[in-house]
Parts: C-alpha cells; structure tokens; sequence
C-alpha cells in the first residue's frame, strides 16, 4: 500500500512541547519544534519555532518562521519570518525576512546575494536592520 504523502516535500514532523533535543537534527522535510533544541538544525524545508518552542542552535533551511524563543543564526535560502510573538538573539542571512512590530529582536539581517555580509549604515536607515531589547 502507498501513502501518497510519504515524499519528502509532503511531510510534517512535530516535536511537542514536552521534547527536549540535544545534538544535531538534519531532515527533509518540513518541521515545527514546540520544544526544546539545543545544537544545530540543518536540511529543513519549512521550520517553524511555535510559540512554546525554545532553540538554541543554528539552524539553516529554506523557510524559517520564528513563533517563540530562538538564540543562534539563521540562514535561509528563501526566507525568515519573526512574528510578535518571537523572541530572537542572533543574525539572520536570507533573500526575504519579515520581523513584525512587536517583535523582541537582537542581531542583524543580510539580505544581500550569496549571503555575503555587508555592514552598511544604509541597511540601517532603510529599515533592514533591527535591533530592540533582548530575549
């Protein structure tokens, strides 16, 4: 019998909120960590931090969306979203990102091509970088 969801593009894993992970964590597939993480996190397709969640790692993924607690870098291929409800220390390297208003963020944002770091006072100014309270 086939499961027609059993590709890698198709599959949600979740780690609930009583999961404490140590180490690295490499999948294919889509994840959202309600738990703890500590090392990092590398492979993902989609990763959600939901609002339970706490990570302490570096994580690199194509979509990254940020709900709860995350202290580490974050490279995305597509892109990186911080909600209101995100409390956030560490750099952010991707083409897009959004950080809502209400936000706790500390770090910085490079949205330059091939992730090349720039350090531009203009970023800045145009709203790029982001630095508010801690988490």
């Amino acid at each position: 019998m086939s499961n027609s969801h059993d590709t890698s593009k198709a599959r949600t894993s979740i780690l609930g909120p009583t999961i404490q992970f140590k180490g690295e964590l490499s999948a294919d597939e889509d994840l959202v960590i309600n738990g703890s993480i500590e090392g990092s996190i590398t492979r993902m397709q989609r990763l959600t931090i939901g609002r339970e969640g706490t990570v302490h790692a570096n994580v690199d993924a194509q979509w990254v969306c940020v709900e709860g607690t995350m202290q580490g870098d974050v490279h995305a291929a597509k892109s990186v979203s911080v909600a209101q409800t995100a409390r956030m220390v560490g750099n952010i390297t991707a083409p897009s990102v959004t950080i809502l208003e209400g936000a706790k963020f500390n770090g910085s944002v490079d949205m330059s091509e091939g992730g090349v770091a720039k350090d531009s006072g203009t970023a800045a100014a145009a709203g790029l970088r982001r630095s508010s309270g801690t988490a």
